[in-house]
């Protein structure tokens, strides 16, 4: 087995810049710092085998960002742009179903649905033209630092590398990105930004993050199914009244429709099951009637940041900043991420332009800025649902109402020991039945994210002792790993040489994985580890 090669041998890249993830905030950041600056040198790697094939959202965006960063782009416009013609919000039964008015701030008169995975590979181009060096199937790994601790740079994982930790034929050692400034853009629950906030205490100040599931797929339809632009919302049924729970199905083009299921991922139940929820909403009869007869064309999941104005942790650190869904900028009663990630990226942009590229002050500018302005004012909104539906409703209107001038702030707490015991809790009767639609199970929805791992790679999901699984969780929670992932890739097997005798282990099918980070969030134990695998693994999305 060949030895880890010394820093020495290692490829090393300089750049001013470097940004970790080619999503919104971190393409519209290189765009708006070569706008600023053409000199100044800016790379942008993304963990993808293609840009935008890990990005999946809703998704309906705010304009005026994006009107700020590029005047000219309806000339131009992404793939799939469809303005927002009328909106709906439903409160649904299992059986049916009624429509209220629309709360105000998901009125979208002016907005346009988009797949912001094909508005990714369509920004990713004009970075290029500006200058921008963009690295797909970069997989960063680790951050680098100086003796001080200020982050240099990061460094690209090691490729050709067995399951075993030995060199295959094809190995290559990964590249260092050296930098003056790196930009960590990674989207929720980042695998590098995980560490900074530990590292350099970045939470100290703030609520723990909080984080909700969506489950998303696009449909091929039979034709005069979809009037495009229409834009539904709901919630109540599948979720019970104390799961926080919505769904979005959002009409297209070409006989398309873009439709999911969030959960929070606070909820206390540990028999909920998030990718069934989906199942069974999809099967309500005021959704199948669209489906019928239809096609899935690609699906997935991936974590949102859901904490808001109160688990902002600090966005600077010697060396490096936080911007979009990284910093947790998301606005929930919205169900709108990608404008305040095109306008954080911007600020960052022209704060490093203006300051010598040095990350000193920018946390300070974030939270005096339009994208904290907006949070504040629905602070309490997501917390409120803590309490159950008609309050966390009640809430809402009166936040809502106020403008958010409530005199308190309600507080959050961390998803992982949200989750209540077996012995403790009454799982709800949620009225679940048989359903038609596909996917028939979680492993036929992992076809349609065209997941793609390497089987003999080192397994990115790291559990730190694997005996609490089949003793402690077994008995307190019935291993809701096994649940709670929507891509089946926790299982507890027969053994009979398992951990303390218990005739079990913990089964890890690491190449399902759809990288959502659900596991890394709500495991009870805190000993589920997500990082990064082999770069260009991962879902291949298709306009999701």
């Amino acid at each position: 087995m060949s030895e880890t090669p010394p820093d020495s041998e290692r490829d090393v890249m300089e750049y001013d810049v470097v940004t970790v993830g080619a999503g919104p905030a971190g393409l519209s950041f290189a765009i708006r710092l070569k706008q600023l600056n053409p000199d100044i040198s800016v790379c942008v790697i993304e963990k993808a085998s293609t840009i935008g094939a890990h990005i999946l959202s809703g998704a309906v965006i705010e304009t005026g960002p994006l009107d700020a960063l590029l005047p000219d782009w309806r000339d131009n416009p992404p793939p799939i742009c469809v303005p927002a013609t009328e909106d709906e919000f439903w409160l649904l039964s299992k059986e049916s179903g009624r429509k209220l008015p629309v709360p105000p701030g998901m009125a979208n008169h002016g907005n346009v649905i988009v797949s912001l995975g094909a508005m990714c590979a369509w920004l990713a181009p004009q970075a290029e033209a500006l200058g921008v060096e963009i690295y797909p199937g970069f997989a960063a790994a680790e951050t680098l630092h100086d003796e001080a601790g200020t982050v240099v740079g990061v460094r690209i994982g090691d490729m050709g590398v067995a399951r075993d930790g030995a060199h295959k034929a094809g190995y290559t050692a990964g590249i260092d990105i050296r930098a003056k400034v790196t930009v960590l853009a990674e989207g929720a629950r980042g695998h590098l930004t995980k560490r900074l906030v530990k590292r350099f205490k970045l939470d100290a100040d703030s609520d723990p993050q909080a984080y909700s599931i969506g489950i998303k797929e696009l449909w091929q339809v039979p034709e005069g199914r979809t009037l495009p632009g229409k834009i539904v919302h709901s919630f109540g049924w599948p979720a019970d009244n104390a799961t926080y729970g919505g769904s979005f199905l959002y009409h297209l083009d070409n006989n398309r429709i873009a439709l999911g299921f969030v959960s929070g991922l606070d909820y206390e139940d540990p028999n909920y099951r998030p990718w069934e929820a989906f199942q069974q909403w999809k099967n309500h009869p005021m959704v199948k009637p669209l489906l019928d007869g239809g096609t899935i064309e690609s699906a997935g999941a991936r974590a949102i940041v859901t904490g808001g104005w109160q688990s902002l942790p600090k966005v600077e650190m010697p060396g490096a900043l936080l911007i979009g869904d990284t910093a947790g900028l998301l606005n929930v009663p919205k169900v709108k991420g990608t404008h305040q990630a095109i306008r954080s990226g911007m600020l960052a942009a022209e704060h490093l332009a203006t300051g010598a590229l040095s990350a000193d002050g920018f946390d300070a500018r974030l939270r005096d800025s339009d994208a904290m302005a907006e949070l504040r004012k629905v602070r309490n909104i997501k917390p409120g649902f803590k309490r159950g539906l008609w309050f966390g409703l009640a809430n809402a209107a009166w936040e809502t109402v106020t403008g958010g001038r409530s005199p308190w702030t309600l507080r959050n707490s961390a998803d992982w020991c949200s989750m209540e015991k077996l012995a403790e809790y009454d799982s709800p009767e949620r009225h679940w039945g048989p359903r038609e639609l596909p996917p028939r199970d979680r492993l036929a929805g992992v076809y349609y994210a065209a997941t793609e791992h390497d089987e003999d790679q080192p397994v990115h999901l790291r559990v730190l002792d694997p005996s609490i699984c089949v003793t402690r969780c077994t008995q307190e929670y019935g291993n809701p790993c096994t649940r709670f992932c929507p891509a089946a890739v926790y299982e507890i097997v027969d053994d009979p040489d398992g951990p303390a005798g218990s005739g079990k282990r913990l089964q890890i099918n690491a190449a399902n994985c759809v990288h959502c980070k659900t596991c890394d969030i709500k495991d009870p134990y805190e000993i589920i580890d997500w990082v990064t695998p082999e770069g260009g693994s991962g879902p291949n999305y298709r306009n999701l």
